[in-house]
């Protein structure tokens, strides 16, 4: 994984072939927050730097930091797909909640 976590930010890390650096940039945020570094110490360095930087920088603003994702967000699905999903949750014993929750953690760590 090329992920990194610092203060409920994540990052993804990868390398830049033709500058021969690593790159980042927060990943569940809607700023822009990038940064990089030649090794990957030098990197996570940086991305923590990035972060506080951006933190301080809001703060001497007076404006809120774009948090990080929240965990909740609402997905309109036509109304067949959303009964045969109701369905299968109930087949599981599962809520709707719960089914869709796995479902999404099982599709994402399929990689």
């Amino acid at each position: 994984m090329n992920t990194v976590t610092y203060k409920k930010y994540i990052a993804r890390i990868e390398p830049d072939l033709e500058d021969g650096i690593l790159v980042g940039r927060v990943i569940n945020t809607r700023d822009i927050i990038g940064f990089h570094g030649q090794t990957i110490a030098e990197a996570i360095e940086s991305f923590h730097a990035a972060i506080d930087e951006y933190l301080e920088d809001c703060r001497k603003r007076g404006i809120e930091p774009n948090k990080p994702y929240s965990g909740k967000f609402n997905l309109r699905v036509p109304p067949s797909l959303h009964g045969e999903v109701v369905a299968a949750a109930a087949r599981t014993g599962k809520s709707l909640n719960q089914w869709v929750i796995d479902a999404l953690d099982h599709a994402v760590h399929q990689v």
